[in-house]
């Protein structure tokens, strides 16, 4: 017979959004259980040993691993219930269905917050299967978790934050970037990122993209394209940072609504300024809501958390709204610049429809 549990709240998720929600709703009162596959807690943050910018509300200054750190630090002295290494498999009407402890379990949850994440985009091309080609997502766990150097020589495939944060880190572990490569006409991620490459001598090459990958047993060189002109770059990893997408299954399968937002990642569920999905008593954070930085991540998790917090009664409406308006206001300032602007829009477009907040 399946275990059976109760609980007020379940997060699925203990990345940025998913702790910061669970810091929220337990600080209102609210019982909470955070459900996370990994064996510990932070999500992405434990693998990035950068220092983020910004302001204080967003921990500047930290490294990604001290910030996750911190969220759990807060969330363990609250008194936040985590199931880790515990997969949650599907949502069905007011409970969720995981596996904890090699056993399907159910969860009885008042409400539920889904703060999945996002999940790395493949590129096809010929040879992407040569042993060498990786997601940016898999060198930065091997070399920031395992300290295993994923190679000596490597082209980086994309000029995002992550293809740029990636390429810099691959630097410090002390492997040869020959170059970044963009399909686009600029350079995607941040400049202050850039730069850093820049004075490393790392050439960005723009408008262009990787065809080919050669070798016998494993990666030997990769093909690049550029108006017309094949260059071959002789390298033994190919790191692949073509975007994210919102990791979203879990919503898809509980019936929310989605709205396609290519600045956004793609397909991203429904929400209203509450976080509160189209499905009643599901609310959505972080990636899995479109893909952004960390730290508006962190302020939808703090949203979340607070709606999930007043729907329960814990919270006065007033003491609510001021609180989600001061999060708003923080994630506004964190979307300034030509990208965040594109993001921001595209944001409150698929917004637009819901407005029960």
């Amino acid at each position: 017979m399946m275990k059976s549990f109760e609980r007020e709240v379940v997060i699925i998720g203990a990345g940025p959004a998913g702790l910061s929600a669970a810091i929220e709703a337990k600080k209102a009162g609210c019982e909470v259980l955070v459900i996370d596959e990994n064996k510990q807690i932070g999500g992405q943050l434990y693998k990035q040993i950068h220092k983020f910018f910004g302001s204080s509300a967003h921990y500047a200054g930290m490294r990604g691993f001290e910030i996750a750190k911190a969220l759990s630090d807060k969330a363990a002295e609250l008194g936040v219930e985590f199931w880790l290494d515990s997969v949650a498999l599907g949502i069905f009407s007011d409970s969720v269905w995981a596996v904890k402890d090699g056993k399907a379990v159910t969860v009885m949850a008042q409400k539920i917050i889904v703060a999945a994440g996002s999940t790395e985009n493949p590129v096809a091309f010929e040879g992407s299967t040569l042993p060498g080609i990786l997601t940016a997502g898999a060198v930065q766990t091997m070399m920031n978790i395992y300290r295993v150097r994923p190679g000596k020589k490597a082209v980086v495939l994309g000029s995002g934050n992550v293809g740029l944060i990636v390429a810099y880190q691959l630097l410090q572990a002390g492997v040869e970037v020959a170059a970044v490569v963009e399909k686009k006409e600029k350079i995607g991620g941040y400049g202050v990122h850039a730069a850093k490459l820049t004075r490393a001598g790392v050439p960005v090459i723009t408008s262009a993209t990787v065809t080919k990958a050669e070798g016998s047993d494993c990666l030997r060189s990769v093909t690049v394209e550029k108006d017309g002109t094949e260059t071959v770059i002789e390298c033994d990893t190919l790191c692949i940072a073509a975007g994210m997408s919102p990791m979203s299954e879990l919503l898809w399968q509980a019936g929310a609504e989605f709205d396609y937002e290519a600045e956004l990642g793609g397909f991203v569920p429904v929400h209203d300024c509450c976080m509160k999905t189209s499905v009643p008593g599901i609310y959505v954070a972080g990636d899995a809501a479109g893909v952004e930085e960390a730290p508006i991540a962190m302020e939808e998790g703090i949203i979340a958390g607070i709606s999930v917090a007043e729907s329960l009664g814990k919270l006065e409406k007033s003491v609510s709204d001021a609180a989600r308006d001061e999060a708003a206001k923080r994630i506004a300032a964190l979307e300034s610049g030509e990208n965040g602007e594109l993001r921001k829009a595209a944001r409150y477009a698929q917004m637009a429809a819901m407005k029960s907040c």
